[in-house]
């Protein structure tokens, strides 16, 4: 996710930690209790089959469409995505050679890698710190439907649905594919039909990508793959496939199939990872094929219109929680598909109202798609075309892990966050362990200057084992706790406080062994104080590393004492650390702005120590995702040095850096910023440039044959989308506060997440509320305000209120 992290590097099998003291760890967090229940990644409990059919025409802003198939050698930009939150595929749609990547969110080298090298990092290869990988690659070989001898070609992502679909015309006979990923079977399914009298002969394919070598059952259409990696994860992979006409065998490690006129592909897999540290992230008895050939089997005692009908039941249950009309797009934008819609978009300048709310849309779907009771979304989310991820597809704790979560409460996907919460909460005896054991290394540039370690903390990234890759990342457990509390406001649910209580206690004695005591002069009075700062730190990725007292994270020890002190109070536990908590909080310094560059100091000095145009807004912290910078809230002077600041980062970066730029400028009322960052990351990416591919991923293209996906821009963008059309906190409620000129002829979002416990439906028109409708989830008081006018609210949860007049 930057520029400088190292190469990928190996070394020697690391010492592995004591399991009876990770299992000690876990205890005392609770892990069967306080932590609740981990999410299930096995075993999965039988569909319910709906009873009528859920099946929709797909809609002007939730349908993504081409007329060419993907290229096989450009599948992470131009392949569309499926995924059930665990297993997931990115699918070429080629009339003759059907291409799926298959990947498992659990599929990962690497192990808890809990040594520092030397210099006081963990290192960061693929055989030691560990990388998401590819599960497989399924290809469907029709001979005769090669695309130069069909006509009528396209193809299509229904994102209301979750449907992938190609069709294309051959000798006068429609021929049609569907392909999705259901949850409640856990396959990916491919469906070939035809209309006309056609029918298919051809081949599948299930070829491994670690040397794995594919056998098949002899008794039935199946064929299937198993094996290790050295980090001892055993994983496995089927396909099975069947017809209601013409003749479907194996022959070798090949299924073949011969005059059908119809065909079902079905594919499953896992893998024996567990979200356990006591267990070393392993569940003994799990055998990940005999799972995998389980459930495909299974799904084919349903008829593929049940488990159509049953996935897109699952799916819409949650992508139509929130609908989204930004304004009409003109007949000749209608015209155009996605990819023509983009070049149009950049070339011409014209707004394109129903692409931008696609483009929001497809974040949801990507939400929904990838994050679903299980692992949560990394670096590039569930998708991949090869085994060398960039960053290894990891977790980022500095920025990216963050983003990918700040969208699923005010989108409607509240439920998607909790796979972030089990994430944090199985990761945490191994989190505090490597704590306790290293963070006060001699060799780690960041450890304690009191000698003292606590709780526990994380590194710059993490992996799916406990381990930990890069530098420490001190403040990152700030961060991470921060994000898991704003999920309350959103939900105002008791219990997810209770689970994460560990964390933000373990949190706060990290700080509490961390903090310094210096003394600071007031500027204006002159007069001496002593306050608490940081300890040697990086403003993340950026500047010096060895500064005290860096602004974020000053800014997010803050919150999370302040969470902390909230939590104590909500659950009636721990008073007395509350109260200590509150004391340090009391006494933290907080930024300045510089008298030098009139822009608010991101180290604890008047000089600018790093790049002005840096990519991360580390110091704008307080702005977004925090909320203590904020117009009318602070004084004018601070208000003004961060939006110099931020001014002065620009207006071009990555895709993930633009839409934190977005979100900026909304809290700062400032539409036109913030659509045009918007409007950057829809641009169509270009050599050595960031933008949009075919497929909407955001990708770097740091050569003219090589991008980078990176998939917190994909939701980072829509997140600013949403906080243009209301921006909330506990309390308080603002509607419209950056709407820009090209939405405000007429719109409405449905569905809208409320920090203190509300949902929002909201309609305008020629940039004024219509109505704005406001729905208790847990919420009780709140005030509605709209171009400075302002209405008291009372509900009782579940209760709701219309608001018309302002």
């Amino acid at each position: 996710m930057n520029d400088q992290h190292p190469q990928p590097q190996s070394r020697p099998e690391a010492d592995r930690l004591s399991r009876r003291r990770l299992f000690s760890l876990a205890a005392a967090v609770g892990s069967a209790t306080a932590l609740g229940s981990l999410p299930a990644f096995a075993a999965s409990a039988p569909p319910v089959r709906p009873a009528s059919s859920p099946m929709r025409a797909p809609g002007r802003t939730t349908e993504m469409w081409y007329r060419v198939p993907a290229d096989a050698g450009a599948m992470i930009e131009q392949a569309l995505p499926v995924g059930n939150g665990r297993l997931g595929a990115l699918v070429g749609n080629d009339p003759g050679h059907e291409l799926l990547h298959l990947t498992d969110a659990t599929l990962w080298t690497g192990g808890i890698n809990d040594q520092l090298d030397a210099d006081g990092q963990f290192p960061y290869g693929r055989e030691d710190f560990g990388s998401f990988t590819l599960l497989g690659n399924v290809s469907v070989e029709l001979p005769d439907h090669e695309l130069s001898a069909v006509s009528g070609y396209r193809r299509s992502l229904d994102l209301a649905q979750g449907v992938v679909s190609s069709r294309y015309t051959r000798s006068g006979v429609v021929y049609e594919r569907t392909v999705f990923a259901s949850r409640p079977d856990d396959v990916v399914v491919a469906h070939f039909t035809q209309r006309g009298g056609g029918h298919y002969t051809g081949s599948i394919a299930l070829d491994g990508t670690h040397g794995e070598s594919t056998s098949a059952d002899a008794h039935r259409a199946e064929i299937f793959l198993a094996d290790s990696f050295a980090n001892g994860l055993r994983y496995g992979a089927v396909v099975l496939a069947y017809s209601r006409s013409g003749k479907v065998s194996t022959d070798g490690g090949r299924i073949t199939f011969t005059r059908c006129a119809d065909l079902t592909v079905v594919i499953s897999g896992g893998t024996d990872y567990a979200p356990d540290a006591a267990t070393g992230y392993r569940d003994p008895a799990v055998d990940p094929l005999v799972l995998a050939r389980t459930k495909a089997r299974d799904a084919t005692a349903a008829t593929v219109t049940e488990l159509l009908h049953t996935h897109v039941a699952d799916h819409r249950a949650l992508f139509g929680r929130m609908s989204v009309e930004l304004g009409s797009s003109t007949p000749r934008q209608r015209a155009l598909d996605t990819w023509e819609r983009l070049q149009a978009r950049t070339a011409e300048g014209d707004p394109d109202p129903e692409l931008e709310a696609m483009y929001l849309q497809f974040g949801r779907y990507l939400m929904i798609s990838g994050s679903r009771e299980g692992l949560p979304v990394a670096l590039q989310g569930l998708w991949l075309d090869g085994n060398d991820p960039d960053w290894m597809g990891d977790y980022h704790t500095d920025i990216n892990i963050q983003m990918n979560y700040w969208m699923a409460g005010r989108a409607g996907l509240s439920s998607c966050f909790d796979a972030l919460t089990d994430y944090c909460l199985a990761q945490l005896p191994s989190w505090s362990e490597l704590t306790r054991a290293h963070f006060n290394d001699p060799a780690n540039r960041f450890r304690n200057s009191s000698g003292r370690v606590a709780g526990w903390t994380v590194a710059f990234s993490t992996n799916i084992y406990g381990g930990l890759g890069w530098w420490w990342h001190p403040a990152g457990n700030a961060w991470l706790c921060n994000s898991l509390w704003e999920h309350y406001e959103f939900t105002q649910d008791r219990a997810h406080v209770a689970r994460i209580f560990p964390m933000l206690k373990g949190a706060c004695e990290f700080w509490e062994a961390r903090l310094l005591t210096t003394t600071v002069t007031d500027a204006a009075t002159g007069e001496r104080r002593e306050v608490l700062i940081a300890d040697g730190d990086w403003s993340p990725e950026h500047g010096p590393q060895d500064t005290k007292g860096n602004t974020y994270v000053q800014e997010v020890v803050r919150d999370l004492f302040l969470h902390f002190e909230e939590a104590c109070a909500l659950l009636g536990r721990d008073a007395r650390y509350g109260a200590t908590v509150a004391a340090m909080r009391k006494r933290l310094y907080l930024p300045e702005v510089s008298p030098t560059t009139g822009w608010l100091q991101e180290w604890m000095s008047p000089d600018n120590l790093g790049e002005t145009t840096h990519r991360h807004l580390s110091p704008l912290i307080g702005l977004f995702p925090g909320d203590r910078i904020r117009p009318g809230a602070v004084s004018d002077e601070l208000l003004d040095g961060a939006t110099a600041l931020l001014r002065a980062r620009g207006m071009e970066s990555f895709g993930w850096a633009n839409a934190w730029r977005a979100m900026c400028w909304a809290r700062l009322k400032n539409a036109d910023n913030a659509y045009q960052l918007v409007v950057n990351n829809l641009r169509p990416s270009v050599s050595s440039s960031n933008g949009s591919s075919m497929n909407l991923f955001d990708i770097y293209q740091v050569e003219e044959d090589r991008g980078i996906f990176q998939i917190d821009a994909n939701f980072g963008t829509p997140t600013a989308m949403l906080e243009m059309l209301l921006y909330s906190r506990p309390g308080h409620i603002e509607l419209l506060p950056a709407l820009p000129d090209a939405w405000a002829g007429s719109g409405s979002v449905t569905g809208i997440g409320a920090r203190g416990g509300f949902l929002v439906d909201l309609s305008w028109r020629a940039g004024r509320v219509r109505e704005a409708r406001i729905h208790s989830v847990g919420g009780r008081t709140t005030e509605v305000s709209f171009a400075g006018r302002t209405r008291k609210v009372g509900l009782r949860p579940g209760g709701s209120v219309t608001l018309r007049t302002f």
